[in-house]
């Protein structure tokens, strides 16, 4: 099975990483497109365009200034090491060996506004540019239309051999891969709560629990995906009754 996860807006290139292995992003020559356009940006138009401070628009633009190939362990680092927030405290690879770090490669990737999709050990800079933000390009007026077939496209040559893709990536993101053009089952989990007699999605609790399924698929080599439905960190456990074919439904 194949997962795939959304990137986070912290980042963390001060901390060494564990591994010196790496490999460059597959989609690196149409990073650089989005990167010439964002470029044509003032810290104003960034701090507009991502609703952030100038503060965090200035780092931003700097970011996009800086920005160069090739990638290489000076200046760049592994996406997994890199991100940072709810998820990929979930996933923890801290503890990572080589053979979890050998598995996560082959298994997951994380869906980028800029880097389209990336392996978890693909080198990446710094950079904030998230796949909801209205950005107009040379292939239209947003993100979704800028990367078009190309991530699902990735996709599908993974799925070719994983059969399985699991979605534990937010709306936002998912929103860059094409269901209908997928080569493979798609799951997507969901992960609920009971809260004044009925069951709610909470943000940051769902964020986690999806990092944490990750790390079990990880740690637990999972290849069958009916072995997924044993997941039950965080309290949370399959509920049959609220699930169905694509959707999954993990309550507590």
């Amino acid at each position: 099975m194949l997962i795939i996860i959304s990137p986070a807006k912290t980042l963390d290139y001060t901390t060494p990483p564990q591994t010196s292995r790496s490999t460059q992003p597959e989609l690196l020559e149409q990073s650089q497109i989005l990167i010439d356009r964002a470029r044509q940006l003032s810290a104003l138009d960034i701090s507009e365009l991502m609703r952030v401070s100038m503060k965090l628009a200035e780092l931003n633009f700097e970011r996009f200034e800086k920005w160069h190939t090739p990638f290489t362990a000076d200046n760049a680092k592994q996406a997994l090491l890199a991100f940072k927030g709810d998820v990929y405290t979930g996933l923890n690879v801290t503890d990572f060996n080589a053979k979890d770090l050998d598995f996560a490669q082959g298994h997951l990737r994380i869906l980028s506004g800029l880097y389209g999709l990336l392996r978890p050990l693909d080198l990446m800079q710094p950079y904030r540019l998230e796949m909801g933000r209205s950005l107009s390009n040379p292939r239209g007026k947003n993100l979704y239309q800028f990367w078009g077939d190309s991530i699902t496209d990735a996709i599908n040559k993974v799925l070719k051999k994983e059969k399985v893709l699991i979605n534990l990536a937010s709306n936002e993101y998912f929103k860059s891969v094409k269901p209908k053009l997928l080569s493979g089952r798609l799951i997507t989990p969901h992960f609920k709560e009971l809260k004044n007699g009925s069951y709610k999605v909470i943000g940051v609790h769902a964020k986690k629990a999806r990092g944490m399924m990750s790390r079990f698929i990880i740690k637990n080599r999972l290849t069958d995906v009916e072995a997924l439905k044993s997941f039950d960190d965080m309290g949370y456990h399959y509920n049959p009754e609220l699930s169905d074919e694509s959707n999954w439904i993990f309550t507590r």
